[in-house]
């Protein structure tokens, strides 16, 4: 019996189980026409307790009216279970997200969207509903829809029924998302025939998937249609041309503008244009630019300006190596085309013709400068020559410049002149001692710098020079050579330090003075003398002082006084003339200054009165006469 109890409790308990509160139906997501009526199903099996809706996570109420949500309502029959939510009309703060729940059972339906659609408004299509274009000039008609639908509407173009092609499609946006305006650009280049015709711009989209129309209609204007005329057409330079410009245009023209070569020429405004044709003409076209009240057309035309040649390029310097080829070009501007000659220069005769000169592989004798020269056009003016020069590469060529003797112990400087084209990588002084190419290295200082100008008459020219500072005897007897080395080969040449003595030059300048010396001497002995006799009227007498122990004797001496030694006499001092005064009757006497101590004795005058030397007597080595 018990067994059967059990069996029966337990099919009475999954009996009770699957009577539990369930959703019978649950809302989806809905999508709404702005204005209409939207309704959300909700059904519940096995519940009678409290239902109700919320909007986003709002509760908005158990009242099978709602109170608070004007639009909004729960209908249904609720003894079976059904609680659907109707809201109308429809407005878009109403797109939500929405709930159904079964508060005392604590069920919750699935979340279902409502989507609000909002119809579009009429688009607009600007500067309709008559649009006025320009044939033949690209232009861009522009339809914009404002407003809030939703989805964003799609513009579309029709003509005649036919949807047309070739529109861009933009929209505006707001901060918050949501969409401003949208346009569509329709590109389109109309010609006369468009003149009336009439467009369509459709706004459409799913809430309104016929559309609305928007028509607008064409009015064609066109811009100027120009005709440009010169007379005459073909002229010589320095010749006046007219131009006449001729117009017809819907609306009528409003004005003129000439230009040449792009640039306006002043003062110029009406149909007519005079000039003085020039060689600009040829290339710099003359326009006439007519306007109206839609737009502006213009027509160019160039003259016909014959001239003589006018350089436009000259020929360039170049440089070969020897073997290679070579070529020049000038350009010479004329009309009719001149007649272009390359000769060398300093020679008549013609090397070829045309603006390009070629020269294959060319030699050291073909260096020099080549000339371009164009004839003169048919009014005799213009032409002339340019010229250009070729250089041809080889291996440097170095050459000694003189250097200055040096002295020993002193400063020495050797030169050398080295002509390379190309350049040479370096110039290096080398001797039995070593080698230098720039710098300093003990004695010896290297500096390399351009040659002056007057020296590059063979091309690019350099000059070496080596400083040598305290020579010694081995720089006069060594050979210093002088070395360049370019891509092409290597020059060089050896340079002698020359020697310069001292002692011949103090020996030739000792014996100049000297000379100099003596003839000063005699002239200044001959010039006493004269001067001497000149006073001998007046001076009579010579004093001789003698210190004591030497003879009273007569002035008149012996050979044994004239080669006495000078043991026996005293040294011999010269008076002063103050010493020497007049007595009363004008005779000379003689004054003691000693006032006996010495004594003095007179000499006699010379003998001849005649005479301008005065005999120098010598008395002894330390005796001489007073002058």
């Amino acid at each position: 019996m018990l067994v059967p109890a059990l069996l029966l409790l337990l099919f009475c308990l999954r009996g009770h189980a699957g009577l539990s509160p369930h959703f019978l139906q649950q809302p989806d997501d809905l999508v709404a026409l702005l204005g209409d009526e939207a309704r959300l199903p909700c059904a519940l099996g096995e519940y009678w307790g409290l239902v109700q809706w919320t909007k986003d996570g709002l509760a908005l109420g158990g009242e099978r009216d709602l109170p608070g949500w004007s639009r909004y309502w729960i209908s249904g029959n609720a003894a079976s279970g059904q609680h659907d939510l109707y809201i109308r009309p429809v407005e878009l703060e109403d797109q939500a997200s929405y709930e159904c729940q079964a508060t005392q059972a604590g069920l919750r339906s699935r979340p279902a969207q409502l989507h609000v659609l909002v119809p579009p408004e009429a688009p607009q299509v600007l500067g309709g509903p008559f649009v006025s274009l320009v044939a033949g000039v690209p232009a861009n008609l522009i339809c914009r829809s404002r407003g809030d639908a939703r989805p964003t509407p799609e513009l579309l173009w029709f003509r005649d029924g036919i949807r047309l092609d070739g529109t861009t499609f933009h929209q505006t946006l707001l901060k918050e998302g949501t969409t401003a305006s949208v346009e569509s650009i329709l590109s389109l280049t109309p010609s006369r025939h468009d003149d009336g015709a009439t467009l369509v711009c459709r706004a459409r989209s799913q809430a309104l998937p016929s559309g609305k129309d928007t028509a607008v209609t064409l009015s064609l204007q066109y811009p100027p249609v120009v005709t440009l005329s010169a007379e005459p057409q073909t002229v010589l330079e320095g010749e006046k041309v007219t131009f006449l410009c001729q117009a017809t245009a819907q609306p009528p023209v409003t004005g003129y503008r000439w230009a040449k070569g792009g640039s306006p020429v002043l003062g110029a405004r009406g149909p007519m244009l005079e000039v003085v044709a020039d060689a600009s003409f040829l290339t710099e076209p003359v326009s006439c630019e007519v306007s109206n009240a839609v737009g502006s057309a213009n027509r160019s035309t160039a003259l016909d300006v014959q001239f003589g040649p006018i350089l436009q390029a000259r020929p360039e310097p170049m440089s070969v190596d020897v073997g290679e080829d070579a070529s020049f070009s000038c350009a010479w501007r004329g009309n009719p085309l001149p007649r272009v000659t390359w000769t060398r220069s300093g020679d008549a005769q013609v090397l070829s013709s045309g603006p390009t000169l070629r020269l294959p592989s060319v030699g050291p004798e073909d260096a020099g400068d080549y000339v371009c020269r164009a004839e003169p056009g048919r009014s005799g003016l213009g032409g002339g020559a340019a010229e250009a020069r070729l250089t041809v590469n080889a291996p440097p060529v170095v050459t000694a410049l003189h250097s200055a003797p040096a002295f020993l112990r002193g400063p020495a400087r050797l030169q050398c002149l080295v002509f390379a084209s190309p350049a040479p990588d370096a110039v290096v002084w080398s001797w039995d001692g070593g080698f230098l190419a720039a710098g300093s290295q003990g004695r010896f200082l290297v500096e390399t710098f351009p040659a002056p100008e007057g020296r590059q008459e063979q091309g690019p020219a350099l000059i070496s020079v080596l400083h040598i500072s305290g020579t010694q005897e081995s720089d006069f007897s060594r050979g210093f050579n002088c070395s360049a080395r370019n891509r092409l080969g290597e020059g060089g040449t050896q340079v002698s330090l020359g020697r310069r003595d001292l002692l011949p030059t103090v020996r030739i300048l000792a014996g100049a003075a000297a000379a100099a010396m003596t003839l000063l001497m005699v002239i200044i002995g001959v010039t006493l003398c004269c001067w001497r006799h000149g006073k001998a009227s007046f001076s009579k007498q010579k004093n001789l002082v003698r210190i004591p122990g030497s003879s009273d004797g007569p002035s008149s001496r012996g050979p044994e006084e004239e080669t006495g030694s000078g043991e026996d006499r005293g040294p011999i001092v010269h008076t002063d003339h103050s010493d020497l005064v007049l007595d009363e009757e004008g005779a000379l006497e003689t004054k003691d200054p000693t006032n006996g101590y010495y004594k003095v004795r007179g000499v006699s005058p010379p003998a001849s009165p005649d005479s301008c030397m005065t005999p120098l007597q010598m008395k002894s080595p330390g005796i001489f006469d007073l002058p």
